[in-house]
């Protein structure tokens, strides 16, 4: 689990994250939402160390992230797992060496030790026997699985996703959506995604928050989203024709 509490944060002079203070559970897929600009990527940023927070703290498991040494935030962020918006891969390295990239980095592993892990987390996101291809041999899709390899590599309690779909089409978007909610069950991590994706917000979202103008505007869950009144969240979920047509079907359904 992970706990934020009371997070600001400010750039030149300008308040982007006001007080926002939630929970994202364990086991569970935990969704940041919101249309662009509003503060999602920053709070995600501060959640694992890459801005420091103003005012506020964030808790992993019961441990104060934002109080630790140097030293203790590396042991912390060795048990965070990272997916990229753009997979970013090394271009000149092969699959099985961008996968095995953090193993060779941050543990003790033999060469003989990394190359079975690797086996296996390519396994896990159905693309064994592609340890030799280069990223530019591989598709949008593939390479987002790679990168989700890659972050579940060293078996990390936590996992953060910014814009796993970004640039994918809907089918390639639904098979990552699954996978990421089938690793994040497996492995019972506390999964994080940053996304404006409506299509995963209702296929995956246990747990929304809905950051609006660097606040916390809303959480809930998938369900709740479709029928709240907050106006809005409302302009944010029904802007696709997608969103349209469930909520005619809900009101058809009421009348």
């Amino acid at each position: 689990m992970i706990e934020v509490r009371n997070i600001n944060k400010s750039f030149a002079g300008t308040q982007v994250l006001y007080d926002i203070s939630t929970t994202f559970e364990k086991g569970k897929i935990n969704l940041i939402i919101g249309q662009s600009g509003q503060g999602k990527s920053v709070l995600a940023k501060c959640m694992v160390g890459l801005h420091e927070v103003d005012s506020g703290h964030v808790i992993y498991d019961g441990r104060d992230f934002t109080t630790m040494s140097r030293i203790e935030r590396s042991q912390v962020r060795k048990e965070i797992g990272m997916l990229f918006q753009g997979a970013a891969l090394f271009d000149s390295l092969t699959v099985e060496d961008n996968v095995g990239f953090p193993l060779a980095m941050f543990t003790d592993m033999s060469t003989k030790e990394i190359r079975k892990r690797v086996d296996f987390c390519l396994e896990r996101v159905d693309l064994s026997d592609k340890n030799d291809l280069l990223p530019s041999e591989c598709s949008g899709g593939m390479k987002k699985r790679i990168g989700i390899a890659r972050a579940i590599s060293m078996n990390p309690k936590y996992l953060f996703c910014d814009e796993p779909n970004s640039g994918l089409d809907p089918r390639t978007a639904i098979r990552i959506d699954g996978l990421i909610q089938d690793i994040t069950r497996e492995y019972e991590m506390t999964t994080v995604v940053i996304t404006h994706d409506m299509n995963s917000v209702i296929e995956i979202g246990e747990n929304v928050i809905f950051i609006h103008e660097g606040q916390k505007w809303w959480q809930g869950d998938r369900k709740s989203i479709i029928t709240t009144e907050n106006p809005e969240i409302s302009k944010f979920v029904y802007a696709s024709e997608f969103m349209q047509e469930i909520r005619q079907n809900i009101q058809n359904s009421r009348s």
